[in-house]
This record gives C-alpha cells, structure tokens and sequence, in this order.
C-alpha cells in the first residue's frame, strides 16, 4: 500500500468518527450498495485503495450504513448491468450531467491535463502550441466507432497525428491499472508527454520513478462543444431521489474530508462550475 492510501485512510477514519458539529444524518439502515470497476485505480479497486472507495467508506460512516460492493469492469453496458439491474444503488465519480443515472451535486471538478518529465521543462498549457507538431504525444483511444477523448479528437482536428500514440483506456485488463500505462510512457521516456484526465495523471505521477510535471490544459474552451473540465457527481437509479438527497447532505458537509481524500491522490482539482472554490 502506498503511502498516500494510508494517510487517506488516516484522514477518513478521523473526520468519520469525528463528524462534523451540530450535522444529524438521516438513518440508513442496511447497506450503501456500490457499483464500481475492480481494477481502475486510483478511482477504485477490489482492494479499495482508489479515492473513490474512500470516499464511499466516508458516506456510508456518515448515514451509518453497511459498505457493500458490485464488482463489474467499467465499459460499455456497466449501468445496465449493476445499477439499472438493481444490483447496487450508488456508483461514485459520473460527470454531473451524465444522462443515464440521477446525480448528486458534485463533490469535484478537474481537468484535462498535460503531462511530462519535470526534466525537460516543456510548461505546456495549450493544444495549439506549435511544438506538438514535433512531439511524441500519447492520448487516451476509446474505440474505434468515433467515441474517443477530446484531446484525441482535437489533435486529429488540428491535422497532428503522425506523432500521436494512442493508448487503449482499457488497457490489459489482467495487470493492476492498466489506464496508467499512458503515464507509465512519459516517464519511461517512450514519448516525450501524454494529455489525460487530472485524476488519473495525479495519481500515476505519484507513482512515477522520476519527476514529473502536470499542468492543466488552459485553452480547452475554445475547442467546443468538447469539453476539458467536468464536474463529478455520485450517481443514483434515476428517480431515486431520497438516496439523492441523503447524499447531497453528506456530500455537503464533508467538502474538506473530500477535498483531503481527493489531494492526497494527487487529483487536480479546478473551480466547480459556478464557484470560486476548487
């Protein structure tokens, strides 16, 4: 166990026991059922060292509930099959406005970002920096019908491919992470930076043998309708609006518990939607 997953662990078990003054949680008898992926850290694993199964063991402390998990490889069909399907009732981390569940408030935004050795000082911040055109660049590949991540589409708009690796999101589902591998490259020195989503490039930095650096893409905006920051919400059936509710309150007053959890997985975190607060 690495030590950030202890002194999380350290941080949940004190802010739970602790509670914050004055709040009163509704009683939930039984069991908070989740949905989650085994072998996607750092969002989650069936060791529960991701920050999402942190975060679950914090609510599930706070409406005083039981922890139970529905392991199911997060691809195409994961909502039918475990959510939809009445096997569990909570699956942590859906983009706020994710279409196919009933969302919480979101508990974090981050951003697309780029990431590369801290030794070779590239500062990157924009996808229209004209040293991509040279660079070994890895990216993120979902499938091969379109559905791709927007840095992927972007640098194919921008006519930068010949340089471009891609890096199934799936990876080999039978080694531990297999999303780091992107990141795994950089640091390798296999290509000289990648683009991915914040939370897995935080964690996977920590990790790395050498420095590296993460600086967020700062020009995504102008690339719309696709989208470089999201907010992240906890999902629920749709229409199920008590458990909603029940952890909107949790979510509410255990922002700085959160925000310790999310930090000490190296997430980086921007300014949620409509706030001045990361």
């Amino acid at each position: 166990m690495q030590p950030q997953f202890t002194l999380a662990g350290a941080i949940i078990v004190l802010l739970t026991l602790m509670g914050p003054s004055g709040v009163a949680y509704p009683q939930m008898p039984g069991t908070l059922r989740i949905c989650a992926d085994p072998n996607n850290l750092p969002f989650s694993d069936r060791n529960s060292d991701g920050f999402e199964n942190k975060l679950a063991e914090l609510i599930a402390s706070q409406l005083n509930a039981g922890l139970a998990y529905t392991w199911w490889a997060q691809r195409r069909g994961f909502i039918r099959n475990t959510l939809k399907a009445g096997e569990c009732d909570v699956v942590m981390g859906v983009p706020t406005d994710y279409g196919l569940v009933t969302t919480t408030a979101p508990y974090y935004r981050s951003s697309y970002v780029f990431v590369s050795r801290a030794d070779r000082a590239l500062r990157l911040t924009s996808l229209k920096d004209p040293r991509l055109r040279s660079l070994r660049i890895g990216v993120h590949l979902i499938g091969d019908d379109g559905i791709n991540t927007p840095p992927a589409h972007v640098l194919g708009d921008l006519g930068i491919v010949d340089n471009v690796v891609g890096f199934s999101i799936y990876g080999d589902y039978r080694e531990r992470a297999p999303p780091a591998q992107l990141i795994e490259a950089v640091w390798q020195g296999h290509i000289d930076l990648a683009v991915a989503w914040g939370p897995l490039a935080g964690f996977s930095a920590k990790q790395a043998l050498v420095p590296l650096s993460i600086t967020p893409v700062a020009d995504g905006d102008i690339f719309k309708p696709l989208r470089f920051q999201f907010d992240i919400s906890v999902g629920v059936r749709k229409g199920d609006q008590a458990l909603k509710e029940k952890l909107d309150r949790v979510l509410d007053h255990n922002h700085q518990a959160i925000r310790s959890i999310l930090l000490g997985y190296g997430v980086p975190l921007v300014p949620i939607a409509g706030t001045e607060q990361p």
